[in-house]
């Protein structure tokens, strides 16, 4: 089992369905979404959830699987992940899993709590990566763009700039595992 590690710093924002397939054709991305489907999990009380820590089964296939922990920081989040056999992630979604098996930091039985669906595209933009997500969980859809950067600084002027030329006003969001979990409780 071998465990990557890495830091993500993201800008994102919600976005209006119509902007969503608007920015699809003007990147010409319309035929580059794929699925894949975030399976989340936490303690009975949610403990991981209100230590700001997200903990999911990220399902790109039925053969491709990894838990990944992340953990917010000020300018990004750290994340770990492990690659997992398909039967071994369909084991842990039906029966819970205890975290130190994966991550030696962190010990806590956690269960799957809720899925979300999240259709995808990505594209190379000024030195980062663009994602533009629509995200169907609990009978809600809703969209919105992550810009992925290596520097925080230089991201967020480039995400500033990128919201001012695609003329997208700036809407806070939560991160999907919050709004996955907020039709759960």
């Amino acid at each position: 089992m071998s465990m990557t590690k890495n830091i993500e710093i993201e800008f994102k924002t919600g976005i209006t369905p119509e902007k969503y397939h608007e920015l699809l054709k003007t990147f010409r991305l319309e035929n580059n979404i794929f699925k894949q489907i975030n399976h989340y999990f936490d303690t009975d009380d949610y403990q991981l959830n209100q230590q700001k820590i997200v903990l999911r089964i990220r399902q790109k296939s039925e053969t491709r699987y990894k838990v990944t922990l992340k953990s917010q920081s000020e300018h990004g989040a750290f994340e770990s992940h492990v690659l997992l056999q398909p039967e071994q992630a369909r084991d842990m979604i039906a029966h819970g899993f205890n975290t130190k098996d994966f991550f030696e930091d962190l010990d806590y039985f956690v269960t799957f709590k809720v899925s979300l669906d999240n259709y995808r595209v990505s594209t190379p933009y000024e030195g980062g990566t663009l994602f533009l997500d629509r995200c169907d969980y609990c009978n809600v859809t809703d969209y919105e763009v992550e810009y992925e950067v290596d520097n925080y600084h230089e991201g967020q002027k480039l995400f500033e700039k990128f919201l001012h030329d695609f003329q997208i006003d700036y809407i806070q969001t939560r991160r999907k595992s919050e709004r996955a979990f907020m039709c759960r409780r």
